[in-house]
């Protein structure tokens, strides 16, 4: 077993490493590191999403997934401005910092480790109500902590003009229609799964650099960070059991769809932050806070992989 879980989690270590390794030794500078997350995102990841919603299996227990996860990152908001309090003068973003998760460049490359590449449609199944949270309610609270007006316009401009948002979407909607099954078995749907798993083949790797690169962590930071950190475990960990609870008494028991929660609830809270908010003074409190927090995720992840490969 013990091989089993270093060949899991020694690749994301060393990627990871290896993004340090570039940023340190300026293998890659800002401007390279910026064109990698243009190709992930415009590129990489669109693909990767649409394979797996793609791919999923439609109905009563996708909905009943969405509703539960949906639900679980509300009452994760809620539980923020609740305990914000407790992180002053940081309190600002610190809600959001509670709810949400980077299912997009983390969530799908653990999980493709933790499962296989080809089984990514059982974490889409719990993403898809983080993802819908995300360019909904998170948003909107986001952009008011900015000091910004949220309108519908603006969310649905944002969901439009995402690439990774478009993937997903078109995904779900040609998965919804049967296309999929329609295809499965045929030689134009060998074709078509051979084209993307070519495609989304590196990136995983790539991703893992990237994160490696962007680590930061600020010393004078750490008490409001590991307290935001802590409160965050705490909270989805909670949220975490009571859907599982809810979720398989109603249907039956999935070790890999609960992997696929497990491994949502360790993850930091979503990267679009500095995308979509001006943090102003909290910019570096928000920065060292993701990167812990994906420092945590990595730790957990050992965990994760010994429980998958436990009988």
């Amino acid at each position: 077993m013990f091989t089993q879980i270093v060949t899991m989690v020694l690749p994301v270590l060393v990627m990871i490493a290896l993004g340090r390794v570039c940023a340190v030794t300026g293998i890659l500078n800002n401007e390279q590191h910026t064109g990698i997350k243009n190709i992930i995102g415009n590129i990489l990841l669109p693909v990767v999403l649409f394979q797996a919603f793609f791919t999923a299996d439609y109905g009563l227990r996708m909905l009943l997934v969405f509703v539960l996860v949906f639900a679980g990152y509300g009452i994760a908001l809620a539980a923020g401005y609740a305990l914000r309090k407790l992180v002053r003068p940081y309190d600002r973003f610190m809600p959001l910092l509670l709810t949400s998760s980077e299912g997009g460049m983390l969530g799908y490359a653990l999980f493709g480790l933790l499962c296989g590449a080809d089984q990514t449609k059982t974490y889409a199944m719990v993403d898809i109500g983080q993802t819908m949270f995300a360019y909904t309610v998170f948003l909107t609270a986001l952009k008011a902590a900015g000091g910004e007006k949220m309108t519908p316009q603006f969310i649905a401009k944002t969901m439009l003009t995402n690439k990774a948002c478009l993937g997903m979407l078109l995904g779900i909607l040609l998965g919804a229609l049967g296309v999929h099954q329609a295809l499965e078995g045929t030689a134009a749907g060998d074709i078509l799964q051979a084209l993307l798993g070519f495609i989304t083949a590196p990136t995983s790797a790539l991703i893992l650099i990237v994160i490696g690169y962007q680590l930061h962590v600020s010393k004078a930071l750490l008490r409001p960070v590991l307290t935001t950190m802590g409160l965050r475990l705490g909270v989805l960990a909670v949220i975490c059991a009571a859907i599982c609870l809810i979720l398989f008494s109603v249907i039956p028991y999935d070790k890999q769809l609960l992997l696929a929660l497990m491994l949502q609830y360790t993850l930091p809270a979503a990267f679009i932050i500095p995308l979509f908010a001006d943090l102003g003074k909290d910019a570096e409190y928000v920065s060292t806070t993701l990167s812990l927090g994906t420092v945590l995720t990595v730790l957990l992840f050992f965990f994760l992989a010994m429980f998958s490969l436990a009988g």
